[in-house]
């Protein structure tokens, strides 16, 4: 028997959009790893390389207005919500020109002109402000949502039940979008939950609306974030995104990944969403070839941006202090 195509319910143009936007994320992180080992870049750094469709379809679907928390592995879901790559590195780099200027770094970027309220470094610690902007929302009776992204180890977390138990109750515009790949740092989902394999089941103890998603699959992740987000939008309630992702490098920059056995590797980049969307749009080589090029110039450019911006002052540390 013949294997049916799945219907498209985006144009190939969208796609191809998309593909852009998730290869210059790849081609961004990439870049900023090799800077890092370089040492040129302060802090930890986090990449989510392998989650891109992820990333790109849930911040596509958003519209404007929306805004989000992000997690530690927050570059891909800030640039595609339209940061510059020039601003987002200079903030790498801790330069004023930055998109935080300077103050925020790798693990707490945020850009409030598009809606980005922060990155953070605690696990879970952007829900309960997500679950307050979803109320304040639904308040002021505006078509806005919150939408917060996690992953699955923060499903443990005391904030992750309380924000899921407040946010239904009060019948939140917030979208929890759980990034699931099936590792909280070095511990496998099966060690650390007894629903990793399905994080929907989260949900069930708030009778909260679900929606799941093959997160290696871009358009499939935009269609059911367009879905979860106009659920919340309508005043319905807060949704549950169970995202089903792969991680394809380690926790960290750096990590060794000794817990991790070489099938499991392998079989994230099997999964691979960036080869998997240009198989399907069966781009050519040639055509591949100059998308990379114009992508890594981007990426090249934003570095020699960030190396020529200017340092913040000793006296900048005091700034923006309350107490």
């Amino acid at each position: 028997m013949a294997k049916l195509e799945k219907k498209r319910t985006l144009s190939e143009e969208r796609l191809r959009v998309f593909l852009r936007e998730m290869l210059l994320i790849r081609r961004f992180e990439e870049k900023v790893e090799e800077r890092f080992r370089a040492g040129e870049l302060p802090g930890f750094l986090h990449v989510a390389i392998g989650q891109e469709a992820a990333d790109v379809g849930v911040c596509q679907a958003m519209a404007d207005g929306d805004v989000f928390a992000s997690t530690h592995r927050a570059h891909g879901h800030t640039l595609a919500r339209g940061t510059h790559p020039n601003a987002l590195m200079a903030e790498l780099y801790g330069k004023l020109e930055g998109c935080s200027h300077g103050y925020g770094g790798s693990m707490h970027l945020y850009d409030v002109e598009r809606g980005n309220l922060g990155a953070n470094a605690v696990v879970g610690g952007g829900l309960p402000s997500i679950v307050g902007t979803g109320l304040a929302f639904k308040m002021r009776d505006e078509q806005r949502v919150a939408v917060a992204f996690f992953g699955d180890g923060a499903t443990n977390t005391g904030t992750f039940h309380e924000s899921m138990n407040l946010a239904q109750v009060w019948k939140t515009k917030t979208v929890f979008v759980c990034q699931n790949n099936a590792w909280a740092e070095s511990t496998p989902g099966w060690q650390h939950s007894p629903v990793w394999n399905d994080m929907s089941k989260r949900a069930l103890a708030y009778d909260m609306h679900v929606i799941k998603v093959d997160g290696q699959d871009v358009e499939e992740v935009y269609d059911k974030a367009q879905e979860a987000l106009e659920y919340a939008r309508s005043g319905a309630g807060p949704v549950f995104l169970d995202v089903e992702t792969f991680r394809m490098h380690g926790h960290y920059i750096g990590d060794a990944q000794v817990y991790r056995s070489k099938e499991d590797r392998d079989k994230a980049a099997d999964h691979d969403p960036v080869v998997r969307l240009r198989d399907r749009l069966e781009v050519s080589d040639e055509d591949w070839a100059a998308l990379d090029a114009e992508v890594i110039e981007v990426v090249e450019a934003s570095v020699t941006f960030a190396k020529n911006g200017t340092d913040p002052q000793p006296e900048d540390a005091l700034k923006n202090i309350y107490a």
